[in-house]
């Protein structure tokens, strides 16, 4: 039995820190997992940006709430949802998520927490657990299922690398170069048609 696991940002939905970056303006803040492969680099970078420019929780969610999901996920996620579950496996955080999420028809979302300081800004960040996307794939495989895993980031290469088949949606340059080994997807028809082969070819 077949279960997807994706990623969220990038995948459903525009990247959350870009559109931050956008409309405050902080350029340095448009820097994601496309970018930096080390997660906790990454993070305590954004967060030296925020505390910086005196960014809150609140700050953010005001941008996250203007956001819609990518043109076509939520009929994507449909589709996918009548040939297996589906969890989005995401280094987001549940602060960051709700939003979208909702926007998505609520689907599972497996992701990480802030801790926030009293006067509203985001103090540090919790990981769910170390390399988390990699090991709901190796827990799923133990429940018996074969994972189909979609991703287009440094972080989520362990994730693709454990599943029985793995697909890069819309990944950039550097990632599909230095991972060619897996195929790639540009838009959710060629996504399907990459799943759809698999699902077959394993049958």
């Amino acid at each position: 039995m077949y279960i997807f696991c994706a990623d969220m940002e990038g995948i459903f939905t525009p990247e959350i820190w870009i559109n931050v970056a956008e409309i405050t303006g902080i350029e340095e803040l448009s820097l994601t997992t496309r970018d930096i492969s080390n997660y906790d680099v990454l993070m305590k970078k954004r967060l030296a940006i925020l505390n910086k420019n005196k960014l809150t929780l609140k700050d953010i969610q005001a941008v996250i709430a203007t956001m819609e999901p990518l043109e076509g996920a939520t009929d994507f996620l449909d589709w996918l949802r009548a040939r297996g579950q589906i969890i989005i496996v995401s280094d987001t955080y549940v602060e960051f998520a709700g939003p979208l999420i909702e926007k998505l028809g609520w689907p599972t979302l497996f992701c990480n927490t802030l801790t926030i300081g009293s006067d509203g800004m985001i103090a540090d960040y919790n990981l769910r657990q170390n390399d988390g996307k990699q090991k709901v794939v190796l827990a799923l495989q133990s429940l018996d299922y074969k994972v189909i895993a979609i991703g287009d980031s440094y972080n989520d290469i362990t994730m693709l690398t454990a599943a029985e088949h793995a697909i890069l949606f819309c990944p950039p340059d550097n990632v599909k170069e230095e991972y060619s080994e897996f195929p790639t997807a540009f838009t959710y028809d060629e996504l399907k048609d990459r799943i759809q082969q698999l699902m077959e070819n394993s049958n």
